[in-house]
């Protein structure tokens, strides 16, 4: 059932990044290389080890060991446009780290993920990695629709304002629906291992929130920047990594979904209180200065 839902909701987010998306985003990466190489490096690199490690040393069940390793390698999730608006930060940047690391991982995904099973070093020769079917679907469910949107845009730019209006509204729920779904219908199964999931989905966001943080820091970038970096790095397309754990032509594992249910669970609400934090922050130094 959840395969029927996550499919189209993750091909919907996708026909609304094609829409959103614009030639001056790529210009990002001439005009601001540093703070994108920052991003990208925190979101292709750091993360993914970080999951590798973290789910090796937790010790978690091999299945469990994929998919926190899956969320990991998932492209930037679409709502860190909209935390990283409340938390003023810099949203141009914002969007164009969605749109490079959405393009970027169609293809480093299967290839990243094939490493990491021969790197783990746990038995995990049941798990047949479809390498061809997953660029397959990857192409039909992202690069398909974000091709579609981007056409739409150019030739008939007022249907397409129109589309993305409701598509913007209806992502976030969307989302919150596949998780309640998702939740309900494996709910045994992620009690079972809530308690060892829980624990690395948290460490792994705040290592994600921290390192980024850090490297933005060592290399000097302003404070809205960082902020970008972090919620980039740390907010991950929890659809796309429950549609490839799920599909029938890739892995057709529910519980291999289940760290990316928790990660999206756990990510709104640290990402929710990061944000609360640095606000508060930027309100006590205003009224310090005033004073």
């Amino acid at each position: 059932m959840t395969v029927l839902i996550v499919l189209p909701i993750l091909t919907l987010l996708m026909f609304e990044l094609g829409l959103n998306l614009k030639l001056s985003d790529f210009a990002m990466l001439a005009k601001k290389p540093l703070p994108m190489f920052v991003g990208m490096f925190g979101q292709l690199v750091c993360l993914p080890v970080i999951a590798l490690l973290l789910a090796y040393f937790c010790d978690l069940p091999g299945v469990l060991l994929l998919g926190l390793v899956l969320i990991a390698l998932c492209p930037g999730g679409s709502s860190s446009n909209i935390f990283t608006l409340i938390a003023k930060g810099d949203v141009a940047l914002s969007v164009a780290m969605t749109t490079v690391s959405t393009i970027a991982t169609m293809f480093t995904l299967p290839l990243c993920l094939k490493g990491a099973i021969s790197l783990s070093g746990l038995n995990l020769s049941e798990f047949d990695l479809p390498l061809g079917k997953l660029i397959l679907q990857n192409l039909v469910l992202m690069f398909l629709p974000i091709s579609l949107g981007l056409l739409l845009q150019y030739f008939n730019k007022k249907a397409a304002l129109k589309i993305n209006k409701v598509l913007s509204k209806i992502a976030f729920p969307s989302l919150i629906l596949l998780a309640s779904i998702f939740f309900v219908e494996h709910f045994k199964d992620i009690v079972a291992y809530f308690k060892d999931l829980s624990l690395s989905v948290v460490i792994l966001i705040l290592a994600a929130i921290s390192i980024s943080s850090l490297l933005a820091r060592l290399f000097k970038l302003k404070d809205a920047v960082r902020r970008t970096i972090v919620i980039e790095v740390g907010m991950q397309n929890a659809a796309q990594a429950i549609a490839l754990a799920s599909s029938p032509l890739v892995f057709n594992n529910p519980t291999m979904a289940m760290p990316a249910i928790v990660y999206a669970l756990f990510m709104n609400v640290i990402l929710l209180i990061y944000i609360k934090l640095i606000r508060n922050q930027s309100e006590n130094m205003q009224m310090a200065q005033q004073a």
